[in-house]
């Protein structure tokens, strides 16, 4: 869809906004809620949405996914609903690409509205408890891993060739996060990256792309 298209669909108003929950009670009733909010028109198809909720109990795998593939699909601003938030959940989220988190006892439709309109307005929206400790996070991100974040010529980051390396060397998910002191998530995270940023089938493949590449 190009950018005009986009610009118009950001000068509709209802919204076109999509729903997606692990379990369809959960989208079910998120998205009759949603259907009586002017702002809003519900679409089945994420790919005619502009904007989408993503609904999750905590910020697992399974939602930091659906993230990062609304977001290529084409959806511009994402918002996730979760039970359960942390800072590393939120950091998490954010890293994935939503512009927006609500805990789900603060997710009124009136409240979900507003906050889906402020974001294609360009507004984000965080947890007041959390947004300190986000800032801090991203601040030490900054400070200390720049480095280790930077994409390389070969298109791996460091990060990612060093949890290959103990990939390689017959490590688990487990064994590699206590040795880099990251979360099991942030691991599976990178392992996925990587997998879906080369159209790799599995960990192993990433392994053996990665040493024909020379990178480990």
């Amino acid at each position: 869809m190009n950018d005009r298209v986009r610009e118009h669909e950001l000068a509709m108003r209802p919204i076109p906004t999509y729903v997606a929950a692990s379990d369809p009670i959960s989208r079910a009733g998120l998205a009759a809620q949603l259907r009586g909010q002017g702002d809003l028109a519900l679409v089945d198809d994420a790919d005619r949405a502009t904007v989408a909720v993503v609904v999750a109990d905590a910020v697992a795998e399974e939602a930091v996914r659906t993230i990062r593939t609304l977001m290529r699909g084409g959806v511009l601003h994402v918002l996730l609903v979760a039970t359960i938030l942390d800072d590393q959940g939120v950091l998490d989220a954010v890293e994935a690409g939503a512009c927006a988190i609500l805990r789900r006892v603060d997710a009124a439709p009136e409240r979900l509205a507003a906050v889906l309109v402020a974001a294609t307005e360009g507004h984000g929206t965080l947890p007041p408890d959390l947004l300190g400790s986000l800032l801090s996070q991203v601040g030490r991100l900054q400070r200390g891993s720049l480095h280790a974040r930077k994409v390389l010529v070969n298109g791996f980051t460091e990060r990612e060739i060093e949890v290959l390396r103990l990939v390689a060397d017959g490590f688990d998910t487990t064994e590699i996060a206590e040795k880099l002191s990251y979360s099991e998530r942030t691991v599976k995270n990178v392992i996925h990256d990587v997998t879906t940023r080369f159209n790799l089938r599995n960990r192993c493949h990433a392994v053996a792309y990665a040493l024909r590449t020379g990178v480990i």
